[in-house]
């Protein structure tokens, strides 16, 4: 049993309740987001004209984090770079995978494993997708590597008798 304000008297009625009931999930995770990514709550800007903009600012962040989530479970076959430049998908597979980038771009599903990793994601059979907590920190690090990559040009993987050197 559902309980809503919204109008069910018929069985399209009731669907579309149940569809916009289903959205709960998504927007608890994307206030999440705001809360324990952004730490939006921690913010101490004394007024309405500081803080709104830094609240919008903040839930452009949190849509992107959870759109990068979602792109890689939603759209397997298509590539990374229909959501991400060069730039930034390069550095990131380089450090993922100790190696030159491809020329094809990874699969969204891979670079979100990849990018997610950063942030502490350890692809165990039993660990399931990569969540937003994981995905926060990884794109965090994503953004240092794509500076770097922008500021130094792309680095080769150094290794000594096949080990990475660190």
């Amino acid at each position: 049993m559902l309980l809503t304000s919204l109008p069910a008297d018929t069985f399209r009625q009731a669907c579309l309740v149940v569809e916009c009931y289903l959205c709960r999930w998504q927007i608890e995770i994307y206030f999440k987001v705001l809360k324990s990514g952004c730490k939006i709550e921690e913010r101490q800007l004394e007024t309405a004209e500081r803080i709104k903009p830094c609240i919008a600012l903040y839930m452009i962040v949190a849509w992107r984090v959870l759109f990068v989530t979602m792109f890689g479970r939603e759209c397997p076959d298509l590539p990374c770079t229909a959501l991400l430049e060069d730039d930034e998908w390069k550095p990131v597979y380089m450090i993922a995978k100790n190696e030159a980038p491809p020329e094809t771009p990874p699969s969204p599903g891979d670079f979100t494993v990849m990018v997610s990793s950063l942030g502490g994601y350890l692809n165990r059979k039993c660990d399931g997708s990569p969540g937003q907590k994981t995905m926060w920190v990884g794109l965090q690090r994503m953004v240092d590597f794509t500076l770097a990559w922008k500021a130094f040009g792309p680095v080769q993987p150094k290794t000594r008798n096949g080990k990475r050197c660190v």
